[in-house]
């Protein structure tokens, strides 16, 4: 089941299961928009891969035991490790490369 982190674990930005901007990594690494592309330049800064929209999980059950209030998003918020200075050089080294090809 995928989790649906409440923030970016960059600049903390609140990304509730229905926003639009959030963005997430193979291993679910969740950032928003902005940060994608002004700050990581779409290289996840913990694993290296790309980012892309995260679903939006239906609020209602239009099968049966599926939907957001079975399957509720996470509450726990998550911070990445990293520096700006630190995620910037990661970021450069692997931003040429196409996510596919990383």
């Amino acid at each position: 089941m995928l989790e649906l982190r409440p923030n970016c674990e960059c600049c903390d930005k609140d990304l509730p299961p229905d926003a639009d901007d959030a963005m997430i990594c193979t291993y679910e690494c969740t950032f928003c928009r902005q940060c994608v592309d002004e700050v990581l330049r779409n290289v996840c800064p913990n694993c290296g891969g790309g980012l892309v929209s995260r679903p939006i999980r239906p609020k209602l059950a239009r099968r049966e035991g599926v939907s957001l209030n079975h399957h509720p998003a996470s509450t726990g918020r998550v911070h990445i490790k990293y520096s700006r200075e630190e995620i910037a050089e990661f970021a450069q080294q692997y931003e040429h490369i196409l996510p596919k090809d990383r």
